[in-house]
């Protein structure tokens, strides 16, 4: 039965979601480097929001850490891609010089960050806005419908030990959410309908770029990875479906040809 605390926090989250959701959507439609900065900032921001978590005692390499990464997301994107990558690798390298402690969850983790958004800036670099909002779209209607799902119909726990407030009610309502943003986008441009698979598995793996944060988080003791938005918590909270999604697409993209149709 649902109760008042299962909703304490809703408009908290939904204030700080509009706000999120206003300065993302300015960002992706202005395009270009008003929305290389937007990525890079938020990578920055994410990579410091991990060192923080795995390193506390070491304030300074976490904002350095973190500009560097920041840095290298957006100088990347102007190059060749086979410059690019290097430069992409080159903080969770020195982040392995850096850290004396959980090095390998950072090395991970910030790959993942910036391949991250060096797709997202792709996305919208190579395809324009309408792909840039289907992604966006894909990974916030799995969160939204995963959020309420969960909350209204209950029912047996996805991974509990890692993640207990997840449920296989929501986890497959994301689905069922993002197959339906694909069969949107599907119906109103020329691509076709596989765009709904590829929707549900860009979905998954979101989940998994969740679940993955919620891991790190459980293994460090810490609710959020940060206070940076209320009622979120921090940017890698609140981002890390979309580093899932972003990565996912980056690598899938190559091999099945996206967009379906018409690459």
């Amino acid at each position: 039965m649902n109760t008042a605390a299962q909703w304490h926090d809703l408009i908290v989250r939904m204030g700080s979601g509009a706000v999120m959701l206003a300065i993302g959507l300015a960002a992706v439609a202005a395009g270009g480097d008003i929305f290389h900065g937007f990525v890079a900032l938020i990578c920055g921001a994410m990579v410091w929001e991990l060192v923080r978590m795995l390193a506390p005692g070491v304030p300074n390499v976490a904002w350095q850490l973190g500009l560097m990464a920041g840095i290298a997301s957006m100088v990347a994107i102007y190059l060749p891609a086979g410059v690019a990558l290097p430069l992409l690798m080159a903080p969770a390298i020195v982040g392995l010089a850096w850290l004396d402690q959980h090095r390998r969850l950072y090395m991970i983790f910030v790959i993942l960050v910036l391949l991250a958004g060096f797709g997202m800036m792709s996305v919208r670099d190579d395809f324009g806005f309408v792909w840039m909002l289907w992604l966006a779209l894909v990974v916030v209607s799995t969160d939204v419908a995963g959020y309420f799902a969960g909350r209204m119909l209950g029912g047996p726990r996805f991974w509990p030990r890692v993640s207990p407030k997840k449920t296989w009610s929501g986890t497959v309502a994301g689905w069922i959410a993002a197959a339906l943003v694909g069969l949107v986008f599907a119906l109103t441009t020329k691509v076709g309908l596989e765009l709904i698979g590829i929707s549900a598995a860009v979905s998954m793996a979101s989940q998994m770029g969740d679940i993955s944060e919620s891991a790190v988080k459980r293994k460090m003791g810490v609710k959020d990875s940060s206070s940076l938005i209320p009622g979120h918590g921090g940017l890698l909270d609140r981002f890390d479906g979309m580093l899932g999604a972003s990565v996912f697409l980056l690598i899938v993209g190559q091999i099945i040809g996206f967009p379906p149709g018409l690459a």
